[in-house]
């Protein structure tokens, strides 16, 4: 049997969020942010587990994009398939069952006034495939 944890919910979420939107995503922003917009930044934060297979991860998503109109249509449509198209999600490793809105979406800020940045945290249930 899989371990519990052996998701890499990061990369399993970047792979699959590279399937339905048409940007790029990642974990770490580049250098040239600005010359690649837009952006969406999946980061797990933390989380908890069952201690047998069913991990909740918690993750920080952040989309930049060159206006706030962009930035907030591009978390909108994020936070849509989270909640609507991740349920039952398979890939080789994982199985996704539940996503939820831990805190909305929300303008956050950034150092660079040539960017803007949309933010929300989501609860994120995933376990291994058997």
């Amino acid at each position: 049997m899989t371990a519990v944890g052996s998701v890499d919910v990061e990369a399993e979420l970047i792979a699959w969020l590279d399937t339905v939107l048409d940007v790029r995503v990642l974990t770490d922003l580049p250098a040239n942010l600005g010359d690649v917009l837009p952006v969406v930044q999946v980061q797990r934060v933390g989380g908890y587990d069952d201690g047998f297979r069913l991990d909740r991860a918690l993750v920080d998503i952040d989309v930049y994009a060159a206006t706030r109109e962009a930035a907030s249509a591009l978390m909108a449509q994020t936070r849509s398939l989270l909640l609507t198209e991740l349920r039952g999600v398979a890939t080789d490793t994982a199985v996704f069952t539940v996503a939820r809105t831990i805190a909305a979406p929300a303008w956050r800020p950034y150092e660079n006034p040539a960017l803007r940045r949309f933010g929300a945290s989501f609860e994120i249930y995933c376990h291994p495939v058997s």
